[in-house]
């Protein structure tokens, strides 16, 4: 089987990037070892020329952004389709796999199969972050959606929501989590804890929560001091071009007053150093918004960490409250530092709840099945 992935997210090392490129390099090796063929093609967002790259098996294809007002969309994926029908002609591909938007302007070619994986589109997040829908971009999600032959949904959240404001088209549908790396994110007992430590990793943006968890923090400071929270993560920029980095440090951070010092932001690290971090961390906290299904909850939670994470969206998919982690309003600042005080509080149970989540985490997000069952869904398509 020839697998061809459409995303100009697939990671690039000195890069930071972003869940959707981080799940198509874990599944996208996996699927190699398999035997199967794997290319990769998007736009260059990284150094912006033409590149060819390999990844252990999986074939990148970066292709140089093409940019005349007006007409870069047309004339980028006019490069992306002339790149799929050179790979097809070379090595007949049977799936192409891209996320909402984009099948928009891809040409089909017969008999690949076409799949939209359900990662959180446009008109997804204009929900959640209750801004309208942008007519260009709605234009091209709801013209996608059309061209699909089926659809792969993270979460059975993101396949409810999803489905108020784009028609499935009566198309096979099925939900398959992400995958975690567990030899990446395993339990790493060698390390070190820090208890004084609450970390979060992720794109540091608003709907990601961080406003709130640093809002909470001055609670928590209030009983214990000591206690800092370590932001990993990219910035995130308004329309205007300003950094939300900057804005949390001159608008919110000061609410803390004498604990502002306890706000540290560490930027990106590799994934790999992202696991240490996880590791040398008491308590992990993603406070989202909104999330599809979010890699960081299982990730820490396969790591025996204790974690915190969002009540809404898919958060009682992910976990179970007090069994296998802790669920919080994300909107209220008072919940989730009454979280994070029960789990500085209650040590003991924390253990359990870290033993039970890597249970869990290994059952569910164990790449081997997630693979065979993504491998069968191509193949009944």
């Amino acid at each position: 089987m020839h697998i061809c992935f459409i995303t100009h997210e697939y990671p690039k090392e000195g890069f930071s990037h972003g869940g959707i490129g981080t799940f198509i390099q874990t599944i996208g090796k996996a699927y190699v070892k398999k035997g199967y063929k794997v290319n990769v093609i998007g736009i260059n967002v990284y150094t912006k020329i033409y590149e060819e790259e390999e990844d252990h098996g999986v074939r990148i294809y970066r292709l140089k952004p093409r940019k005349i007002k007006g007409l870069t969309w047309f004339l980028n994926y006019k490069y992306i389709n002339r790149q799929l029908l050179k790979l097809h002609t070379e090595s007949p591909i049977n799936i192409v796999e891209t996320s909402e938007l984009g099948l928009a302007f891809l040409k089909k070619i017969k008999p690949i199969k076409y799949i939209i994986r359900l990662h959180g589109g446009h008109h997804f997040f204009a929900e959640a972050e209750e801004r309208g829908v942008d007519s260009w971009k709605g234009f091209q999600e709801k013209r996608s959606f059309k061209k699909a032959d089926a659809f792969i949904a993270v979460s059975k959240y993101v396949k409810m929501h999803t489905s108020k404001y784009l028609d499935y088209n009566n198309k096979k549908i099925d939900i398959i989590r992400y995958p975690i790396n567990l030899e990446v994110f395993k339990p790493k007992p060698e390390v070190k804890v820090n208890n004084d430590t609450i970390l979060f990793a992720g794109t540091i943006c608003e709907k990601k929560g961080i406003k709130q968890l640093i809002l909470a923090m001055k609670t928590v400071n209030a009983s214990y001091p000591n206690i800092k929270l370590e932001i990993y993560g990219r910035d995130w920029f308004f329309k205007d071009g300003t950094s939300y980095v900057e804005y949390l440090k001159e608008k919110v951070i000061p609410e803390l007053g004498a604990f502002s010092k306890n706000i540290i932001f560490k930027g990106t690290v590799p994934y790999v150093e992202l696991a240490t971090k996880y590791a040398s961390a008491k308590l992990c906290v993603f406070p989202s918004l909104m999330e599809t299904q979010g890699l960081v909850a299982p990730e820490a939670m396969a790591m025996k960490k204790t974690v915190i994470f969002s009540k809404l969206g898919p958060g009682t998919e992910t976990i179970e409250h007090k069994k296998t982690g802790l669920l919080c309003d994300p909107y209220n600042i008072n919940s989730i530092a009454e979280n994070i005080l029960w789990c500085i509080e209650n040590p003991e149970k924390c253990l359990e709840i870290e033993k039970q989540a890597n249970k869990f985490v290994l059952q569910t997000f164990n790449i081997d099945t997630i693979v065979n069952k993504n491998i069968e869904f191509y193949k009944s398509i």
